[in-house]
Parts: structure tokens; sequence; C-alpha cells
């Protein structure tokens, strides 16, 4: 990802923690059948070796946990002062990166939890923007507080920085301006 001159990162999302803590728990649901056949065979392993037996299900099973968190705090939605970009990690070796510059949204989608989106614990759902061209789309899962992140984005776009500065007066206002400060001056001395 490389930035263009003058944009800058405003907003970096990351997948809601809540969603990794139920992948943990389905890595813990997963492993314990394999803790269960390795206790059958403690009557012929001695206690040093079911210790080790142990603990290669658990070193395994661990491993993928932690690529799976590598992965997790990899994927990332970042909404700069000109576009929304989106970095997807397939694995290790593959990413994906979409972008969508703000002028071209046409349409953010969000889903949430429905009533547990109340609690900021389950405050998380699905964030889909398209844009004028139907070639991109981004879709970020388990994007935390995804209405958040659209009413952040409506603001961006509606941003004051699209109303012309107040040195760009149109010529008609600085004639009225300065005749009102000659029919000011010649007024003032009249008197």
């Amino acid at each position: 990802m490389n930035l263009a001159e003058e944009e800058s990162i405003l907003k970096t999302y990351h997948h809601h923690p809540t969603t990794f803590f139920f992948r943990i728990v389905n890595y813990f649901v997963v492993s314990l059948p394999f803790y269960f056949v390795a206790s059958f065979f403690y009557s012929v392993f001695s206690p040093w070796q079911m210790v080790m037996v142990f603990g290669v299900i658990t070193l395994i099973f661990g491993l993928f946990a932690v690529y799976d968190l590598v992965l997790f705090y990899l994927d990332r939605l970042i909404i700069t002062n000109r576009r929304i970009i989106h970095v997807d990690w397939k694995s290790a070796l593959s990413r994906a990166e979409a972008e969508a510059e703000l002028l071209d949204i046409q349409d953010i989608t969000t889903k949430e939890m429905g009533i547990f989106a109340a609690l900021k614990i389950f405050d998380y759902g699905l964030f889909m923007l398209e844009t004028a061209s139907t070639k991109t789309s981004i879709i970020f899962k388990d994007a935390p507080d995804p209405e958040g992140i659209k009413h952040f984005i409506y603001h961006l776009y509606q941003k004051p920085s699209r109303i012309e500065p107040a040195n760009n007066v149109s010529s008609i206002h600085d004639t009225a301006r300065q005749v009102t400060e000659e029919e000011s001056a010649i007024s003032g001395r009249r008197q």
C-alpha cells in the first residue's frame, strides 16, 4: 500500500476481537478428541512421555492459533483522506488488496448481530462498500461497529474541505464591499 502525495491515514480498523475468541474456542474444541485419544495411552507411556504427547498436541494447535492470530491482525480496513483500502490476507504468502476512492462510493451496507449489537462485546458485523464501477467492492467481515465505520465515511465524504475557502469570494461581493468601503470613506470626509 502506497500513499499518494498529501494523502494521510485517518483510521485503521482490525477485526473485532470477540470473533478471534470464538476461533480460539473452536481450536480448543477440535483439540479435545486428540487429548482424549492420547489419554488412552496413559498405561503404555511413562508420565514424562505423556507430558510430551500432550505438549506436542498443545504445540500443534497453538501454532495453528498463532498463525490464525497473525492473519487475523494483518487483515485491516484503512481509511485515508482520499480512499478506503482493504488488506485481506488469504494466507501467509497471499494477500489481496482492494481500494475505493471516496468520490466513487455508491453504496455502503452493514449487517450486525441484531439486538446483541447494543453490547460493545458483540458490536461487530459485515461491512460492504460498493463503488460506481461494479468491479470494485470491499467486503470486510467481523468489522468492529460497522455502523460507526459507515457514519465515519459519510462524515468524511461530506467534510467541510469540499466547501470553497473563504478567500474565494466572487467578484460581485468584492465590488460590493469596495463600494461600501468607498462610500463610508466619502461619508466620513463629509462629516
